[in-house]
């Protein structure tokens, strides 16, 4: 699924009227999921977060652009968060199968139908950019609202829409960027200062250098010098928010693979001691993607000591606990983790307890089948060896294998989640071949298109168990390394895992060559025939290894 993200933020965040009219505008667009609403009194700000196709992720944001002006009268608005306009800004974020050059397109093209349509001035930001001075929002934003009229007379020309100053919605903001998370971090203070002194220490900017009197350095251009901050690609300003009665670090992590949110939250932590302070928590505004999420879960793991190659839910638990994200609302993991919010809305096998799946099975629906059963077992060969690796890696007098043992648990773990999937992918495989077969063959075209159909679910029923067959060499590996250097109290569950993974090979190893007889394009059979003996003979070979070891060690 092509999936893009967009987060405008309008500039009402204290009328339920406004901002239930904004939302429903959004929802109105079909093919468009609203996955957030953030709401702020104090910044008189809501931030909304929605992703869908391209071309109807652009439609609904130019349908809440329009709902904006009608609605919002900047002439009245007052809040603690920059902007200068109505919509203030509008950002799109490549999710799934889009890259950054598409939603530098989207983006343009919305801009130009906003100026031609709405005849209010927009400015085009980040990558999309068209001026490198204007790729920082910061700059764009400078003089806020009250300020634009006399930039714009000055020179501060939009980029589409009008010359002219538009005082009802001012101007909008519109670009594409990576995935940006905006986190705040809660001080035990209602001081704003103290808060923006710790901002100006991290955020990659800094502050204005100043010399021993307390005097801006400036270079020989007149221009103020500058003490980088200590944290990369992340800006940051304190304030005070009324509501949660404390001032707060608000923090935008515009790369969190150069500073994630972990990183953040703990130089925070170590700025507040310095000066006195404590932070009681943090708060995610709007959506957060898994994998910071998972990469705090393994870092605070990891500094108690215990093994990090626990269940996904597991980390995401340890981030939540760490991160005190519940410390001034609520954070609940299937709405603020985006790809949990935009997950399908379907039935899955993976999702039934073992009863029911047993049942599904053994009913007269021929799917899930055999293909679902081996990756089952491949997924609890993998989960088996997770489990020896991590109480190896907590037994005491195994310290010099502990570091093997966190890497082989987190690699059990990945390798599970990959067969888990694999269960329901090979079920849908499987139910594409029938519905192939469903379709009319009346004419000699509908014949062919049929046939086609047929063919190509036929290969990708194929290439599921083949990917299956092919991982359980890994699953196998594993095993054997947990048997070698993990628990000796767990060796029989080591080798279990053997004997899963050989089995789960085995019936993969079935269902590839069952599907293959269906297949006509003789020199794909062929290349996959030869991938998937390769691979069965080298599971049976080192499954056979181990059950000869674990029988003589037992």
């Amino acid at each position: 699924m092509r999936v893009v993200e967009c987060v405008p933020n309008f500039s009402e965040g204290r009328s339920p009227r406004v901002i239930e009219a904004l939302s429903d505008t959004i929802k109105s667009v079909e093919g468009v999921s609203l996955l957030d609403v953030d709401p702020g009194k104090s910044t008189n700000r809501t931030v909304f977060t929605f992703v869908g196709e391209p071309e109807a992720v652009a439609e609904a944001a130019f349908q809440a652009i329009a709902r904006a002006q009608s609605l919002i009268d900047m002439r009245q608005h007052k809040g603690a968060h920059p902007r200068i306009g109505a919509t203030d800004v509008c950002p799109f974020i490549p999710v799934s199968e889009v890259e950054m050059e598409e939603c530098v397109e989207l983006s343009r093209n919305l801009a130009r139908r906003v100026g031609q349509e709405l005849s209010i001035p927009v400015y085009l930001y980040a990558e999309a950019a068209l001026l490198e001075q204007r790729r920082n929002l910061a700059d764009i934003r400078q003089g806020e609202y009250e300020g634009l009229a006399e930039r714009m007379k000055n020179g501060f020309k939009p980029d589409f829409g009008p010359g002219e100053f538009n005082a009802v919605s001012g101007a909008t903001v519109i670009g594409a960027r990576p995935f940006l998370i905006a986190y705040n971090v809660n001080l035990n203070t209602k001081s704003a200062k103290l808060a923006n002194e710790i901002a100006l220490n991290i955020r990659e900017a800094g502050r204005a250098k100043r010399d021993q009197s307390g005097n801006i350095v400036k270079d020989e251009k007149g221009q103020s010098q500058k003490e980088p901050g200590l944290l990369k690609a992340t800006k940051a300003v304190g304030w005070y928010v009324g509501e949660y009665q404390r001032a707060q670090i608000s923090i935008n992590l515009v790369d969190y693979h150069q500073t994630s949110v972990h990183q953040a939250f703990d130089e925070c932590c170590r700025q507040a001691e310095k000066l006195g302070l404590r932070v009681t928590g943090s708060e995610i505004v709007g959506l957060v993607p898994l994998a910071p999420m998972l990469m705090a879960g393994r870092h605070y793991l990891a500094r108690q000591g215990r093994c990090t190659g626990v269940p996904e839910a597991e980390l995401v638990n340890a981030a939540l606990l760490s991160l005190g994200l519940g410390d001034v609302a609520p954070f609940d993991p299937a709405k603020k983790i985006i790809e949990y919010a935009i997950a399908p809305d379907e039935k899955l096998l993976k999702n039934l307890t073992v009863a029911d799946f047993v049942d599904e099975l053994s009913s007269d629906s021929p799917a899930p089948g055999g293909g679902s059963v081996a990756a089952l077992c491949a997924a609890l060969s993998a989960g088996l060896s997770a489990m020896v690796a991590s109480l190896s890696h907590a037994r005491k007098g195994m310290e010099d294998v502990r570091e093997l043992m966190d890497q082989l648990a987190s690699a059990g773990q990945s390798l599970k989640g990959a067969f888990v999937l694999a269960i329901d992918e090979d079920t849908r495989a499987f139910n594409k071949i029938g519905q192939a077969r469903r379709l009319p063959k009346d004419t000699d075209e509908d014949a062919r298109v049929r046939q086609k159909a047929i063919e190509d679910a036929n290969k990708e029923a194929t290439l599921v168990p083949l990917t299956v067959l092919e991982k359980t060499l890994e699953a196998v590996d594993l095993a054997s390394q947990v048997a070698d250097k993990g628990n000796p109290n767990c060796l029989s569950d080591a080798g279990v895992a053997g004997l899963t993974a050989r089995s789960a090979a085995e019936g993969a190893y079935y269902n590839v060559l069952i599907n293959l007889a269906g297949i006509e394009d003789k020199r794909f059979a062929a290349e996959v025939r030869k991938r998937a003996q390769k691979a069965v003979d080298a599971v049976r070979l080192s499954s056979e290894a181990l059950h000869n070891k674990i029988l003589a060690r037992l």
